[in-house]
């Protein structure tokens, strides 16, 4: 399976050509990482919402189970997005603001960033990818299935 495809970028300046070569997930492993994602759920007796993004943070794939939560669809785009835009685990916020409580109301604020757990970046030979979040179960089950999913695509 293709699990993520290169993109390159050129950019023009000052007379020199500049070349920035950047790898993404690709569709294919985007809607099976989804499809695992579900199926975990399923075994674990949830029904919830999943997201994938590409390395930038733009939507990739997004699947809904019929008895999820309404408000976890977005709750689950967001969780991808603050993964991909900061390349950790969206459950790393809660300790980022333990250590610097400061930053807790003006990020907490910021629209898009969730943080708690259930978001997680996608790593292809060191390589941000992309990122997925899951949204509908607890924040332990959530970042359960999101686990499964990347493992069972072969990414980290």
């Amino acid at each position: 399976m293709v699990h993520s495809q290169q993109l390159i970028l050129y950019m023009r300046t000052d007379n020199m050509n500049t070349t920035v070569i950047q790898k993404s997930i690709s569709r294919q492993a985007s809607m099976e990482a989804c499809l695992f994602a579900i199926e975990k759920a399923e075994e674990l007796n949830i029904s919830i919402n999943v997201s994938v993004v590409d390395n930038k943070g733009l939507e990739k794939a997004f699947l809904r189970m019929e008895e999820s939560f309404i408000h976890s669809i977005d709750i689950a785009k967001d969780k991808a997005f603050t993964s991909a835009s900061f390349g950790f685990p969206t459950a790393q916020w809660t300790e980022i603001f333990k250590q610097l409580p400061h930053l807790e109301q003006g990020f907490s604020n910021r629209n898009r960033l969730i943080p708690f757990g259930g978001g997680l970046p996608i790593f292809e030979d060191g390589a941000k990818v992309g990122a997925i979040g899951v949204s509908g179960g607890t924040e332990e089950e959530d970042i359960i299935c999101a686990k499964y999913a990347i493992e069972k695509i072969g990414l980290k």
